[in-house]
């Protein structure tokens, strides 16, 4: 009986038998592509801290989603072979539910918040013994009974990941002792993740298809690992299950993600600043109104992207179209003789 070419039902993997996410997770430095100087910085510390046997000091991981700051905390965690209690910020709300989690914290365990800019302002505050002293000042009774007792804890590691270092506090940013920002992938690291992740996925992949998706990918892994397995899928259902440049471009055009990665949403902001607001200046609220998002997502989702690549840029007044935007949407620009020109 002659062995199928095509790829079986069996063989692909799907979200009911291995998460996704956890398969194409690096578990290690070595297999974690990217942020060079970032990962080597790293290893530094955490030999350093091995050696003193002395807690790694606390960590903070800085920039745009999707880069791997939760993969760099847990293989931070297997480097110091060392549990990690993950938790995000909008999850804790009162003093008293990061009390629960600290108190119950191991010697040199690591406690990992992701979004921590958006913990209150009064559990903020109720990190700073906790980071710096290793207590937590427990407040007993109320009014002129009240009294605070000291809680001792155990030495731990924190580490925070967030898109916006600039809304944490001042007192908070000084008690991190590790700061690390991470900046957007090149094209060369995202086809080493793109095949990585495919091998793992056990899936073909072309060069040619695999620096298509690459180039397609914003600069962000997470999105190259979810445009490879929309790709996936059309390999099976329109192709012979390899992933090749032709299947590449039919499947990422279906998606709607053109040849720079821009998607609908970031077409539609550039064509609100350009078509309703002449090109700009609009502000960042007035935008994410008129596409219906929240100005958070439009200003640590979209925008830091659309800013790098070249097509709008920041002014006191507001946000405005670059020129790039406008041959990009193959938009026409009023001049100052108010004729209408297309860029060359």
């Amino acid at each position: 009986m002659k062995k199928r070419k095509s790829i079986s039902a069996p063989e692909l993997i799907s979200e009911d038998t291995a998460d996704f996410t956890i398969l194409v997770r690096p578990r290690t430095f070595s297999e974690f592509t990217g942020q060079d100087k970032v990962k080597e910085n790293l290893k530094v510390f955490i030999e350093s801290s091995k050696r003193l046997k002395e807690p790694l000091d606390h960590v903070l991981f800085t920039g745009p989603p999707g880069l791997g700051k939760t993969t760099l905390a847990h293989i931070i965690s297997r480097e110091l072979d060392t549990e990690i209690i993950t938790t995000s910020g909008p999850v804790i709300e009162k003093p008293g539910d990061l009390a629960g989690m600290l108190t119950r914290l191991k010697k040199n365990q690591i406690l990992f918040i992701d979004e921590i800019h958006r913990i209150p302002k009064v559990v903020e505050e109720f990190l700073y013994s906790a980071m710096e002293e290793y207590k937590l000042d427990i407040l007993i009774d109320q009014g002129p009974a009240a009294r605070s007792i000291p809680l001792k804890l155990e030495k731990f590691t924190l580490v925070g990941a967030t898109t916006r270092q600039g809304l944490l506090s001042s007192p908070i940013l000084d008690r991190f002792g590790i700061t690390c920002h991470l900046d957007y992938y090149n094209i060369n690291d995202l086809i080493n993740i793109v095949k990585r992740s495919a091998r793992l996925m056990k899936i073909k992949i072309t060069d040619d298809g695999a620096l298509e998706i690459a180039k397609r990918s914003r600069a962000t892994p997470r999105i190259s690992n979810r445009l490879l397995r929309r790709t996936r899928d059309f390999a099976i259902v329109k192709g012979n299950g390899t992933i090749d440049k032709e299947i590449s471009e039919y499947a990422l055009e279906a998606l709607g993600v053109d040849n720079h990665g821009l998607d609908k949403i970031d077409k539609k902001i550039l064509e609100t600043i350009i078509v309703k607001h002449n090109g700009g200046p609009v502000g960042l609220t007035t935008i994410a109104a008129s596409i219906s998002e929240d100005p958070g997502t439009v200003e640590d989702v979209y925008e830091p992207f659309l800013l790098v690549e070249g097509f709008i840029k920041r002014t006191p007044k507001g946000r405005e179209a670059t020129e790039l935007a406008y041959k990009h949407l193959k938009i026409f620009k009023k001049g100052k003789d108010k004729t209408e020109s297309l860029f060359d």
